[in-house]
């Protein structure tokens, strides 16, 4: 299936105030930093999600998207596609809205179980540049 449309996607955002970032990194060079950090300079709340631990973005590290114990609108991934399958499934179990996979990330199966479980489904797509694109903001350095 199709992405959702701009005006659909302008609503994203707008409806969007916690954003878990499956894959976040401390590692300024990857986009699973800097994407999320400048999400969070627009006013968006960013649970980074590494199995790693630790803290990025002044907030604490969940494992899993199992341990985040507050509302999601976006699961935003930054991990391989064939991880996805099960990112999707978590993403439904922890009653996100949307789930937004980044630019090179596509899975067909994970798209079926995301939408099944009533998300949004945006694919191959960076939330940063999108959200610059659309005029929504500067957009990631």
């Amino acid at each position: 299936m199709a992405n959702p449309t701009d005006d659909e996607l302008k609503q994203v955002y707008a409806d969007t105030k916690t954003i878990a970032v499956v894959g976040a990194s401390n590692d300024p060079k990857k986009p699973g930093h800097n994407i999320p950090a400048y999400l969070q300079t627009q006013g968006y709340k960013i649970i980074p999600v590494n199995p790693k631990g630790g803290e990025i973005f002044g907030e604490p590290v969940r494992a899993s998207l199992a341990d985040v114990d507050e509302s999601i609108d976006v699961v935003d991934v930054f991990r391989p596609s064939e991880e996805t399958p099960e990112i999707a499934r978590e993403a439904v179990k922890a009653g996100a809205k949307v789930l937004w996979l980044q630019t090179g990330i596509q899975s067909d199966e994970a798209e079926r179980i995301a939408r099944e479980g009533g998300l949004t489904v945006v694919m191959n797509t960076c939330m940063g540049a999108t959200h610059r694109r659309l005029g929504l903001g500067p957009g990631p350095d």
